[in-house]
C-alpha cells in the first residue's frame, strides 16, 4: 500500500497544492518525477487529506483471473475504499478494463457520468509507452469531461503480451510475454498524464 505525493508550485500565487499518489510500487515510476512515494510498508488507508488523489489499487482480486489470485486479507476493500476517497476529494482511479470494481460499485460506463459528477474512460497504455497493449479503465471525478488533457494514440505493432494465454492454433504463444515487473510498471508518460488529470480535479 503507498501514498505518493509531492507539492506543486505553478507561475499563479495560488497555484500551490498537494498530488497524492495511492497504492504504488517500491520502485515506482512516480520517484523519478519527484514525488514522495509510499509503498507497501505504509498503509494508503491512514491517507487524511483533502487534495485530488491518484489511486493504484490493487487490482488482482477484482479481474476476471480473480480465481487464480491470492490476495492479502482486506485486500478486495482498498480499491472500493479508493472509489468514496476519489468522491470525496476528486482525482482518479486506475484499474485493468475487464475490473468487476465497476459493476460493483456502479461505476459509469465510458460517454455517461454518475450522481457525483464521475465518470469513466478506457485508456491504452501502450499509446504512452507500454510495451503490452494494456487496456485501462479510470474513474475520473472533480473535473468536466472537456477538461481531460489531451489523449495520445499510437498505432505501432505490439510484440508482447501481459498474459500466455494469447496463442496461435499451434500452441505457440503469438507474443513475448513480459515478466510481472514490466506489466505492473507504470509508463512514465502515463504517470505525467495522470498527474496532469489530477490537477485539474477538485472536490
Amino acid at each position: 500500500m503507498a501514498i505518493e505525493s509531492f507539492r506543486i508550485l505553478g507561475l499563479h500565487e495560488k497555484c500551490c497544492f498537494v498530488i497524492s499518489v495511492l497504492f504504488t510500487r517500491v520502485d515506482s515510476i512516480y520517484k523519478t518525477l519527484g514525488c514522495d512515494c509510499w509503498d507497501i510498508e505504509r498503509d494508503a488507508r491512514n491517507y487524511n487529506g483533502d487534495g485530488p488523489v491518484i489511486c493504484h489499487p490493487p487490482c488482482r482480486s477484482w479481474s476476471n483471473m480473480s480465481h487464480l489470485s491470492k490476495p492479502l486479507a482486506g485486500e478486495n476493500d482498498l480499491a472500493i475504499w479508493s472509489i468514496n476517497l476519489i468522491r470525496k476529494n476528486g482525482g482518479v482511479l486506475e484499474h485493468p478494463k475487464n475490473s468487476r470494481l465497476w459493476k460493483v460499485m456502479f461505476l459509469p460506463k465510458p460517454g455517461t457520468t454518475d450522481c457525483y459528477g464521475g465518470f469513466s474512460l478506457c485508456v491504452n497504455q501502450s499509446w504512452f509507452g507500454h510495451l503490452a497493449e494494456k487496456k485501462s479503465l479510470l474513474y475520473v471525478c472533480g473535473i468536466n469531461k472537456n477538461e481531460v488533457p489531451p489523449i495520445p494514440i499510437r498505432f505501432d505493432a505490439i510484440e508482447y503480451t501481459v498474459s500466455s494465454r494469447i496463442k496461435k492454433k499451434s500452441g505457440r504463444r503469438t507474443k513475448r510475454e513480459l515478466s510481472k515487473k514490466q506489466r505492473e510498471q507504470t509508463p512514465i508518460d502515463f504517470a505525467k498524464w495522470l498527474i496532469e488529470l489530477a490537477e485539474k480535479c477538485e472536490k
